[in-house]
């Protein structure tokens, strides 16, 4: 997958679906981002359930393909996480959504996949990736004025190592006269950056304001994949190793056009993208 060699990726995902006991799926045993849901049946004219088992960015990265599939189902329901439940109901044949409850989920259908089995299940190569940016569509805020870039610098607690610290990005900000807000939830204003999102703002709040930038810049988390199912021009900075789904040495993701990559050389060291990141501000906002 790293390598962009999605056939391979594929012809070892049906080695390891062929070894499996058919009676394991959806092991109540595993935690649930561990566990296996598809037993590679056809989802063709059955009632399939999508399951969403992972992370609020993988679900938004991965609906592209529910139009699709609710196209060849008898029906689609995709049980998701109740905080993005809003957000894809706004995405046009993407079946019914319904929420995810950890101690009560829905009972299997005729065909039961999580939703990142997708990509496995629909034999996507990178010559077949849907182009469908944007793919979500809530109303976008009027924007507040000219300039303004939204941030998120910070990643989730279990890889640290995704996150930037903020002071290494406002020199380059501070050298236009940009507009930066913060995209994370909660976080206090600081250096010139206005903190609009309220600690309990939901995703689809949070959605109209990314609808509404002229740009994001933001490290490997889900506002990443938000603005990019959004179609909004992101700058996505990358730790190094990066994750598999942005492959090696790319400037740019087949996943979502309007996204450039900006990657670490050395690993824990933010001086090159971040420099790189600069020098590609200076050439957007100094004309």
């Amino acid at each position: 997958m790293r390598r962009g060699d999605y056939r391979a990726a594929h012809e070892i995902s049906d080695a390891v679906l062929a070894a499996r006991d058919p009676a394991d799926a959806d092991n109540p045993n595993l935690p649930y981002h561990r566990r296996w849901v598809w037993d590679g049946s056809r989802f063709a004219g059955k009632h399939v359930l999508v399951r969403c088992y992972h992370g609020l960015g993988d679900t938004l990265q991965f609906a592209r393909f529910l139009p699709e599939l609710g196209r060849r189902a008898a029906s689609l329901t995709v049980e998701a996480q109740p905080e993005l439940m809003p957000l894809l109901r706004t995405l046009p044949g993407g079946g019914r959504v319904v929420p995810f409850r950890i101690d009560a989920p829905l009972k299997p259908a005729e065909c039961t996949l999580e939703i990142m089995e997708l990509l496995h299940a629909f034999r996507i190569t990178l010559d077949r990736m849907p182009r469908s940016a944007p793919y979500l569509s809530p109303e976008p805020r009027q924007r507040p004025r000219d300039r303004t870039i939204g941030l998120c610098w910070q990643s989730g607690d279990w890889d640290p190592d995704r996150s930037i610290p903020l002071q290494l990005l406002t020199p380059a900000l501070a050298r236009h006269r940009l507009h930066c807000i913060s995209l994370q939830r909660g976080a206090p204003a600081s250096a010139g950056i206005e903190a609009p999102l309220h600690p309990e703002a939901d995703m689809l709040t949070t959605a109209t304001l990314v609808a509404s930038l002229d740009l994001v810049i933001t490290v490997d988390t889900m506002i990443a994949h938000l603005a990019g199912a959004l179609g909004r021009p992101t700058w996505l900075l990358l730790k190094r190793p990066a994750d598999w789904r942005w492959m090696d040495q790319r400037v740019a993701t087949p996943w979502y056009p309007n996204t450039r990559l900006f990657r670490q050389g050395v690993a824990g060291d933010w001086s090159a993208p971040v420099a790189e990141l600069a020098t590609e501000l200076d050439r957007l906002y100094s004309r």
